[in-house]
């Protein structure tokens, strides 16, 4: 009787072409009760939840017990090669709720996922036969909002919502109190120097046309420029290397020596057309600087490799020198070279600064509260990281993990 038992077993190992170690179905746990797979909610379509049901075997309170852990595999096709997916232990949670939740991540949308799970006793005794096992499938599907940006939404409110508070606060006569930007102070000295000595102002506005942010604020200085210059009676150019840059430059001008209460000072010959060829617009500005020598030189736009030669033909000549761009590449020679340099932000923040407009003010001020928060997430980030790595705490894990993973994966 033993003899023949012992055949029928060899007989199926053959037959099914598994190890023998591997079919043990006399110690092999019952399947897992049921196995539920589930789009993910609130996402991209990239994610999907597996709802193992606990074996009837799988009881905390058996010794041994009767199940040692899950194993989930998967596969793209109905039928197809089933890969090992993950490996899975219940919990207390678990043992309380009847179910073990799997997630997994970084799907392709719309492909279809197969699921199959089995349990594994505690001696690694499993069976593979398909109907020992539970099995399910599911379809990743984007949805339309996806809740993994919720902090990206409740940080864009706090940020409109500040921005629309300041603009307010600013509308009812509230001062807001700007930090003083040096290189827009020094501009009265440097024209009235250039006034003293009778020598030009000399305004390049960048090599970039209108559709560059870096040029429109730029012209937003030299707004200011001109209408300092036309109330000291102070020669300004403005060579340009676009069309479009010239047309607005030149209302530009003309704008401001009106509002200065001079407008038959203002020559339009004064803003002119050189060149689209960037060293050949660069060479007619060196040119120009070493034959009439302007005392006070402004570079606010987009700047590439022309930057040093501008500002080491500028510092040759003695002129007082103001850039401003935001052309990381770039802010080291102006740095070096020139007298004054808006660094990044203070160049857009210079038309808030300069016109002290209320809605520019406001906007400014709220986009504050955005760098504050910034800030404060940077050093809680590096405290609870250094806090995890020092200690043991699973908490400070926890939190590491969640500020990086869901907080600033976010947006």
């Amino acid at each position: 009787m033993v003899e023949r038992r012992l055949g029928i077993l060899l007989t199926a190992v053959v037959l099914t072409g598994l190890p023998a170690g591997k079919l043990v179905a006399a110690d092999a746990p019952r399947p897992p009760s049921h196995v539920r797979a589930e789009d993910r909610g609130w996402d991209g379509g990239d994610a999907v939840d597996v709802i193992v049901g606990i074996s009837p075997d799988d009881k905390p309170d058996t010794d041994p017990p009767g199940v040692a852990h899950y194993v989930v595999r998967w596969s793209g096709e109905y039928g197809g090669v089933y890969e090992h997916a993950e490996t899975v232990v219940a919990d207390k949670n678990a043992y309380r709720s009847g179910e073990v939740r799997l997630t997994f991540e970084q799907l392709e949308l719309g492909e279809p996922y197969f699921f199959r799970v089995r349990a594994v006793g505690p001696d690694g005794s499993e069976s593979l036969h398909v109907e020992t096992a539970r099995e399910a499938a599911v379809r990743p599907v984007a949805q339309a909002f996806s809740g993994r940006r919720a902090w990206l939404v409740l940080i864009t409110l706090i940020i409109c919502g500040s921005v629309v508070y300041f603009i307010l606060m600013a509308r009812r006569g509230k001062p807001l109190q700007i930090r003083k930007i040096a290189g827009l102070e020094a501009v009265d000295e440097a024209v009235g120097r250039a006034t003293e000595m009778g020598r030009p102002c000399l305004f390049v506005p960048g090599i970039l046309d209108m559709n560059e942010i870096q040029t429109i604020a730029g012209l937003t200085v030299l707004s200011r420029v001109a209408q300092v210059a036309a109330e000291y009676g102070a020669h300004i150019e403005v060579p340009t290397s676009k069309s479009l840059v010239m047309t607005t430059a030149s209302e530009t001008v003309e704008s401001a020596f009106l509002a200065a209460g001079r407008p038959e000072s203002f020559n339009e010959d004064d803003v002119y057309y050189v060149t689209d060829e960037q060293f050949g617009y660069v060479a007619y500005l060196s040119g120009m600087m070493v034959r009439e020598k302007p005392a006070a030189c402004f570079y606010m736009g987009a700047f590439f490799a022309e930057s040093l030669i501008l500002a080491e033909t500028g510092n040759s000549i003695g002129a007082i020198q103001v850039a401003g761009t935001a052309m990381p590449s770039q802010l080291p020679f102006f740095v070096a070279a020139c007298d004054y340099t808006l660094i990044g932000e203070e160049f857009f923040a210079a038309s808030a600064y300069l016109s002290g407009d209320p809605d520019q003010l406001g906007s400014l001020k709220g986009q504050d509260v955005g760098k504050v928060i910034v800030a404060v997430l940077v050093i809680v980030g590096c405290l609870l990281d250094t806090l995890n790595s020092m200690t043991s705490i699973e908490f400070f894990e926890t939190a590491t993990t969640f500020l990086r993973d869901t907080i600033l994966k976010s947006g």
